[in-house]
């Protein structure tokens, strides 16, 4: 399956429209610098023949004109090409008749003439921006629902092959499994590629919160649906703008802040078509809810919060406190185990926080033994990955826990290879289960 990663806003194209030739002189002069598509009309008339002509993404559109009116402009523009962003210049004057064109045309914005230049700019790289993001919004929930469809085409037909072949079956659906959760660990990675400095925060979270998980004893439903919310917890960061995913949240500003605090709803909004899903949106809505009630975005407290939920909030604070994501200083796991320690019973639930803390005093053999770093030519089959395997762009080609067979070696010695530079990777000896 072939992912493109969020690519830089696409060129625009802008139609001005004004009855004084002087006015879109000005305007054309201004516009020049944003290197979008640039368009005159002289009239509502004109300006309608090239709407229906041309492929238009802004209409600026003066307000008093001859004959069409620029809020009649707006009007029959919302009708017919309602994707079209559009922006009203208008005088002092006429303050009711702007009124009217923003209920009727529903413009994004109106500007007073004078306009600031500044101010222009602004408002239409804004304007782009935003539907920029509602663009890739659309096509990364396009693409969730086309994954849903073949991963319920490919559950289908393996249910039709029980009856004849179970042991068969059973083998292909531990492989589909694997397949299923590489997907959506694939999925995850390609999230955090908006905030690079956060590449493998997820993985993390999940690991932590699987294991919490099965030490509280959930059952298998529960525990599944823990490690995908986990995985996907920070999908509505993509409706958040760059400079808020970049800073602490301790550093945000109270305008920042609200903004932040919608994510989890862009995030159980995002899979609102996906019927199987719901219980994992339910536990992103809520992983920002406080054990006190006083978190957000319903201000849940106690046993309101999904249990997957109370168990997100402790991994990914903790994972937030060493990655500077909290507040400005990385602290240390030991340092970061403390603070999250005197938010019991206030920000964690007391039962979760615990089971979460003892985990680092009784680690698995597994997390214990130390990485063995190998190149291609070393490697056994049985070995397992010890840490994401990147491509030097930042795909994660292999992720943690991964098993090696032969196959997928000699894949790794042909990548080598091809890339012309050596490779090393971390991995551990498989052990046998008691």
């Amino acid at each position: 399956m072939n992912v493109e990663a969020t690519a830089a806003p696409p060129q625009r194209t802008i139609l001005c429209v004004d009855d004084e030739p002087h006015i879109l002189s000005s305007l054309m002069r201004l516009l020049r610098s944003t290197g979008h598509r640039l368009l005159t009309a002289e009239s509502g008339a004109a300006a309608l023949g090239m709407l229906e002509a041309d492929q238009i993404d802004l209409l600026i559109s003066d307000m008093r004109m001859p004959g069409m009116s620029g809020a009649e402009l707006m009007q029959t523009a919302r009708h017919r090409w309602p994707h079209i962003t559009r922006l009203l210049l208008t005088g002092h004057a006429d303050v009711s008749a702007t009124i009217a064109a923003i209920n009727d045309g529903q413009v994004h914005r109106y500007l007073t003439k004078p306009w600031s230049d500044a101010e222009l700019l602004l408002t239409i790289k804004e304007a782009f921006e935003r539907r920029f993001l509602e663009e890739e919004r659309a096509r990364l929930e396009a693409l969730t629902l086309r994954q849903n469809d073949e991963l319920k085409s490919l559950n289908a037909n393996l249910e039709a092959l029980v009856a004849e072949r179970t042991q068969d079956l059973e083998i292909a659906h531990d492989k589909l499994k694997k397949s299923y959760f590489n997907s959506i660990k694939s999925f995850s990675h390609l999230i955090e590629l908006r905030g690079g400095h956060l590449m493998g925060h997820a993985r993390r979270v999940a690991d932590l919160s699987l294991r919490t998980a099965k030490a509280l004893r959930l059952d298998d439903a529960a525990i599944n649906d823990v490690l995908i919310a986990a995985l996907m917890h920070d999908i509505g960061h993509i409706g958040l703008p760059d400079h808020i995913i970049a800073k602490p949240a301790s550093r945000l500003l109270a305008a920042e802040a609200t903004q932040y605090r919608l994510h989890p709803l862009f995030g159980e909004q995002t899979l609102m078509g996906q019927d199987e899903m719901q219980s994992v949106a339910a536990l992103i809505r809520s992983h920002h809810e406080h054990h006190d009630g006083t978190g957000f975005p319903d201000g849940l407290a106690g046993d309101d919060i999904p249990i997957g939920a109370r168990i997100l909030a402790v991994a990914d604070a903790y994972e937030d406190l060493q990655s500077g994501q909290h507040m400005t200083e990385h602290l240390s796991p030991a340092e970061a185990r403390i603070v999250l320690a005197k938010g019991r019973g206030t920000q964690f639930d007391p039962l979760v926080l615990d089971v979460f803390l003892c985990l680092f005093s009784s680690s698995s053999a597994h997390h214990d033994e130390t990485p063995l770093l190998l190149r291609p030519e070393a490697l056994q089959p049985g070995m397992i990955m010890a840490r994401d395997f990147l491509s030097p762009q930042g795909v994660l080609l292999l992720a943690t826990d991964h098993v090696l067979t032969e196959d997928l070696i000699n894949r790794i010695r042909v990548f080598e290879r091809r890339g012309g530079r050596p490779i090393l990777l971390a991995t551990i000896q498989k052990q046998d289960k008691p």
